[in-house]
């Protein structure tokens, strides 16, 4: 009777002084860097990390409406800190939301625009290749098979990932250790704003009413969103 080979150990992410081996390995390989700024917890310690380790660092951040103030007050903070500048995008989903109707009628007279035209778009004004994000292995499925395959330097994509290995733990323990600020929607929301749809637009109109009425001029049907979300919140006995 043969016996089965002994089962490989799992190999473990990396912890402590290894989190930062990427970041160290892709400055040596690029001194220029352009980031992907949302004002969300992995963009804060991305832009930092970025900022600590590269010789010239770009910023540019992507709206879905422009001039909100929690995010404005997350840009003005990241400008202030690292002496930066950051540039303002309307964000690629623009696109659709606009041309297939979401919250508002279709409009097909807008072009199509996706992330890779805004990468093009960056890289041609900031005379830099790599973008760096805060993508983390640990994030989904899909997003681990991606980044095991092409590792945490995206050479073909012209990507940096500096937080690949990093845990939610580590983020938050990095944010704390470093006094980062993300931007303040978090705490109502759970994450940066980047949705309209009910539960979200609900949280916003009570804790930022000024920047609700700024989305409904976008997006004048948001508030159908909301009274939908009130109604399965009154269905289920819920409070808010």
């Amino acid at each position: 009777m043969t016996r089965a080979a002994p089962k490989k150990p799992k190999k473990r992410p990396p912890t402590g002084r290894l989190l930062f081996e990427p970041i160290k390995t892709q400055a040596r390989f690029a001194r220029k860097v352009i980031v992907a700024f949302s004002g969300g917890k992995d963009s804060v310690v991305t832009l930092d990390l970025c900022c600590r380790y590269f010789d010239e660092v770009h910023v540019f951040f992507m709206y879905q409406v422009p001039g909100l103030s929690f995010q404005e007050a997350a840009i003005r903070w990241a400008e202030n800190r690292y002496g930066v500048e950051v540039m303002r995008l309307p964000h690629f989903e623009l696109s659709d939301w606009f041309r297939l109707g979401l919250f508002r009628h279709e409009d097909w007279a807008v072009p199509p625009v996706g992330i890779q035209d805004i990468y093009a778009y960056v890289r041609q004004q900031f005379g830099a290749h790599f973008i760096a994000a805060g993508e983390r292995i640990a994030d989904s499925i899909w997003r681990r098979a991606m980044m095991k395959h092409s590792g945490h330097l995206d050479v073909k994509r012209g990507r940096f990932y500096p937080l690949m290995y990093f845990r939610k733990e580590d983020v938050q323990r990095y944010i704390r250790q470093h006094d980062l600020k993300v931007s303040p929607e978090s705490r109502f929301l759970g994450h940066s704003f980047r949705s309209l749809q009910g539960e979200d637009m609900y949280l916003l109109r009570r804790h930022y009413p000024a920047d609700y009425e700024k989305v409904a001029r976008w997006f004048p049907f948001v508030g159908a969103g909301v009274r939908q979300f009130e109604m399965e919140m009154e269905e289920n006995g819920r409070e808010f």
